[in-house]
């Protein structure tokens, strides 16, 4: 069996320094997402679909495994697209009005149809209402902006000020507020955790 580690093969989008933001293409993945509105601390239906996220993503890695593929491989982390309908209100403190996209994105060799037995067979198993609307879908994000935040989520504020910063110098902002969530937070100290910010955006060149 072949075990490889997709977070090391791309290291530049999942593997940001701390100390400073960088650029990065990101080119057109495949994930498995769920959209839903509402502060994600608060609305039940947030920690249903990153539930639901997680159970098909580790379906799909066990049928690979065990597969004619038999590729071994790491869940790769979620991630989360933040926005309001007036961005010009888009705050980290009031959280009510966000809309989110929950996701996690697939390896290139998941077809459709490990996707669709992984939630049939999630769904016989477990029952989450969330894959009623769990969706696979290829999202494409190209130029952005990305820094590493460590430290807890409310502590957020000032990395990703300082990323508007860095864009703000250098263009205008596109796309939605992106973050990648690298550690297991029921389990790291918060001044610990690691979180990826991400904006795309257009530069005036």
């Amino acid at each position: 069996m072949r075990i490889i580690d997709i977070r090391k093969e791309m290291k530049s989008l999942y593997c940001p320094p701390s100390v400073e933001v960088v650029e990065v293409d990101v080119p057109p993945m495949t994930f498995l997402m769920i959209d839903g509105a509402g502060d994600p601390n608060t609305v039940p239906a947030y920690s249903a679909a990153v539930e639901a996220l997680f159970a098909v993503s580790y379906a799909i890695k066990f049928m690979v495994k065990k597969g004619p593929l038999a590729l071994d491989y790491g869940v790769m982390p979620l991630e989360g697209l933040w926005w309001m309908d007036d961005m010009t209100k888009f705050t980290t403190e009031d959280k009510s009005q966000w809309k989110w996209r929950a996701m996690i994105m697939q390896p290139d060799f998941v077809t459709a149809e490990m996707i669709g037995q992984a939630v049939d067979g999630v769904r016989k198993k477990k029952g989450f209402a969330a894959l009623d609307i769990l969706r696979a879908e290829t999202f494409t994000e190209g130029r952005s902006a990305q820094i590493m935040h460590v430290g807890p989520f409310t502590e957020e504020g000032v990395t990703i000020e300082r990323l508007h910063r860095y864009i703000d110098s250098r263009g205008r902002r596109t796309g939605r507020h992106h973050e990648i969530y690298l550690s297991d937070i029921r389990k790291a100290d918060p001044a610990k955790w690691k979180t990826i910010i991400r904006q795309p955006f257009h530069s005036h060149e």
